[in-house]
């Protein structure tokens, strides 16, 4: 139970940061989708999806294997010899990376995109080296466990991101503005995160000549985790580039916007999966099994019922929620969200599981299982795109999406652990279709879009904790120990 105790806490110290992150992101994007206008806003968003699709062969080789081997601290010098293996193979890869960016950018591979992005793919470049530092010292800073550290981290990047970057667009430099808020951001955390890393290794050892390192293993683990997050990758921005190769800048800007009020509700997935990839690493390595099947169950039904929260409001309010967000003209990405928003209750519930699936060590399954969803997204967003544009691709990614949970459910079993024991199906159906029902009776009763938003969220909220607990998709006994562990003064008295 402690250590079920310690793993909410580490996840509290995680889970804080990253709504504050989120609450950042959801004030600023209107301000910069309405400072860079449809078009500025389609071309940030393809090069923000250009750049997280190439850094993943320089960056997935290095993040989640220094995160995973560190944590397991072999012995004396094991983090040392681990962290020798991953600066010299992270730096080799950033300036390599880097280089060969700025030497596709002056063959003319920009002017693919139009003319524009031979200057953007120009601050892309420095960009690449940049991240790499940022991506190393704060997976390494989690490997140690230091959540607590590397969540406001995570703060402090996107408060520079977009001040920055907004001051910058404001000042007239439109996308390259928002791209050197990024690069600055990255740099600022990079060096504050490495400062913590040195404080917690000997220097000397680090220094020394490498000695004894399993050099194959890390490899092993490291080529077959960038084929992962390649295929992981692709389902987040293969859509975005397709739709800007095949329909426009503007539409692409739409679609972008669709897509990112529906990734709003991976907020808490996004944390779980942070913490379960280290923190899992220690059940497998001690054969904990049946304790990660109970932990994988309840994440699971814990994670569908809060999503489906999410999804269910954000539906019922999208007719207002969008135009009111982005601005009117951005009314027809609507349509989009609508559509992508079961697919991505689907891959939400999913992300917790890949990453304890990733601690096993067993990535083949995990490989077979994604490279499906990915070869599903590809083929679909071919198909429909040019027959419907951001709605074809709104469908698409969605089943793609969706796709990841039976995937990864069938992974999961075959690896050895069962994610939905106790997952109670019909309970949560239950919760889920009357929560809905009250949100889309309570919008109906108001004309102004502000008193909506402030009220129906509420109603939701009620009526779901109470559908909950009485169709016992959550015990009360479950509640009651989630608040006795929240912190001052929310805890309740200690348990004697």
């Amino acid at each position: 139970m402690s250590g079920t105790t310690r793993l909410f806490q580490r996840f509290l110290s995680l889970v804080g940061p990253k709504m504050l992150g989120t609450l950042i992101a959801v004030v600023s994007t209107p301000v910069i989708v309405r400072l860079l206008g449809p078009g500025g806003y389609g071309d940030y968003a393809v090069l923000l999806s250009m750049y997280s699709l190439y850094m993943i062969p320089i960056s997935a080789a290095v993040t989640e294997g220094v995160q995973k081997f560190v944590a397991e601290n072999r012995g004396d010098g094991w983090v040392e010899r681990v962290l020798q293996f991953y600066l010299v193979l992270a730096l080799t890869l950033g300036v390599l990376g880097s280089a060969l960016l700025f030497v596709l950018t002056r063959l003319g591979v920009g002017t693919v995109f139009g003319d524009g992005f031979t200057a953007y793919l120009y601050v892309l470049a420095a960009f690449v080296l940049v991240g790499q530092c940022r991506a190393l010292s704060m997976h390494t800073v989690l490997g140690f466990g230091l959540e607590h550290v590397q969540g406001p981290l995570g703060v402090v990047k996107k408060v520079l991101t977009v001040s920055v970057g907004i001051g910058l667009v404001a000042g007239g430099f439109g996308v390259i503005g928002m791209l050197a808020g990024h690069i600055l951001a990255n740099g600022v955390v990079a060096v504050v995160a490495g400062a913590v890393v040195l404080r917690r290794i000997s220097l000397r050892r680090l220094l020394a000549l490498p000695r004894s390192i399993p050099y194959r293993e890390f490899l092993s683990f490291n080529v077959l985790n960038v084929v992962l997050v390649l295929l992981v990758m692709s389902l987040f921005h293969v859509d975005v580039v397709m739709v800007r190769t095949l329909v426009g800048g503007a539409e692409t800007g739409y679609y972008k916007a669709a897509l990112a009020l529906a990734e709003y509700i991976w907020i808490v997935p996004i944390v779980l999966q942070t913490l379960l990839l280290h923190s899992s690493s220690s059940l497998w390595s001690e054969e904990r099994y049946e304790q990660i099947t109970e932990l994988a169950g309840r994440i699971t039904r814990y994670t569908t019922l809060l999503v489906l929260l999410m999804a269910v409001g954000l539906a019922s309010l999208a007719h207002r929620v969008v135009p009111l967000y982005y601005g009117q003209q951005f009314a027809v990405a609507t349509t989009p969200l609508l559509l992508l928003l079961p697919g991505a209750v689907g891959f939400a519930v999913a992300r917790p599981l890949q990453a304890i699936c990733q601690g096993s060590g067993r990535l083949r399954p995990l490989l077979a299982a994604v490279a499906v969803a990915a070869v599903t997204n590809v083929a679909l967003n071919a198909a429909l795109i040019p027959a419907y544009g951001i709605a074809g691709a709104g469908i698409a990614t969605s089943v793609a999406y969706g796709s990841m949970f039976v995937l990864l459910v069938a992974t999961a079993r075959h690896i050895g652990y069962d994610p939905l024991v106790d997952f109670r199906v019909g309970r949560i159906a239950v919760t889920a279709l009357a929560t809905g029902a009250a949100v889309v009776w309570t919008d109906s009763l108001f004309d102004t879009d502000v008193l909506a938003l402030v009220v129906v969220p509420v109603v939701g909220l009620a009526v779901f904790a109470a559908a909950a607990l009485l169709s016992g998709a959550l015990d009360r006994e479950e509640v009651l120990a989630a608040v006795d562990r929240l912190p001052l003064p929310f805890a309740g008295n200690p348990v004697a």
